[in-house]
């Protein structure tokens, strides 16, 4: 319809029918984005009501909701047995301490290797980058055996070290997220700072470093992650029962013909915990520093 100033507009009924069309639209979004989130979140919420129950309620018919220690005088009766009986205050020291270490040095190892790659001219350099990508194709389990082998040469069972070493020196896609991040800095500022007499190693630790933020903060929370969750290597080289971290220490509370889920599930809602506070803490940083380094 043409109105008495020569403009288009739509009629009243169009135009409602759109917005109801558009109502309705977003109404199924909506609802569809929700109950997926429930079908998402009821897992981790099931773990924390059976936290809460008693052995005995674990596998009633018809299942509650409702936990059953949560109204008595010892609600937290499971999360006091674990720290007290089975000493889970020092497997979470033990997953923190590693999961930490492991983190650090990638950003420390996985930076300056990073910094090689997108800034230094070195022989045979595409091959080599090629050749550190291709080792992500490479599951552990191929190289779990001569490294055991290796650990063993050197007398690492039963420490730290050979959970740390292996994932600290090896970084392949933590070297590719920087190396595509520091390529992404002007080389305006490389250049500036040369001007003003500072070598590679300076322009990398006070021009690239304080830049690559982002990207460093990123790569923490995914070193973290994966390195509190590795179960394999604690496996092979932890007998020593105060060296073990958190999965070691839960997949100890199942048994070959009974196992204590209530136990297990107070473990495992605790071994959440740092996982979810790492990366809310880096939150503001992981987008940002992904985008950047063009991963999407």
């Amino acid at each position: 319809m043409v109105d008495r100033a020569g403009t288009l507009t739509l009629p009243a009924v169009r135009s409602g029918s759109l917005r109801r069309d558009r109502m309705a639209t977003q109404t199924l979004i909506y609802v569809f984005l929700i109950a997926f989130a429930a079908i998402t979140v009821f897992p981790f919420a099931w773990m924390v009501i059976t936290s809460l129950k008693d052995p005995r309620d674990v596998f009633r018919i018809p299942p509650s909701l409702v936990p059953g220690l949560l109204f008595t005088d010892q609600p937290l009766a499971n999360y006091q047995t674990i720290f007290t009986e089975l000493n889970f205050a020092r497997y979470l020291f033990n997953s923190a301490f590693v999961a930490t270490t492991c983190a650090i040095g990638q950003c420390v190892t996985c930076s300056l290797a990073g910094f090689a790659f997108a800034r230094m001219d070195f022989p045979a350099k595409r091959w080599l980058f090629i050749g550190l990508l291709a080792t992500l194709f490479v599951p552990v389990e191929v190289t779990i055996i001569p490294e055991f082998l290796l650990m063993i040469q050197l007398g690492w069972l039963d420490t730290y070290l050979p959970l740390i070493v292996p994932s600290l020196m090896v970084g392949a896609f933590g070297t590719f997220l920087l190396t595509e991040f520091f390529k992404t800095i002007p080389r305006d500022y490389e250049e500036a700072a040369a001007v003003e007499g500072a070598n590679a190693f300076q322009v990398y630790w006070h021009v690239f470093l304080p830049l690559s933020r982002p990207a460093l903060a990123s790569l923490f929370v995914v070193a973290f992650i994966t390195n509190w969750n590795e179960l394999l290597r604690p496996v092979l080289y932890i007998t020593n029962p105060d060296l073990r971290t958190v999965p070691l220490a839960l997949m100890s509370f199942q048994g070959e013909y009974e196992s204590a889920w209530t136990l297990l599930m107070a473990g495992a809602v605790l071994s959440i915990l740092p996982m979810v506070l790492v990366y809310l803490a880096a939150q503001r940083y992981i987008v940002q520093g992904f985008m950047s380094s063009g991963i999407k």
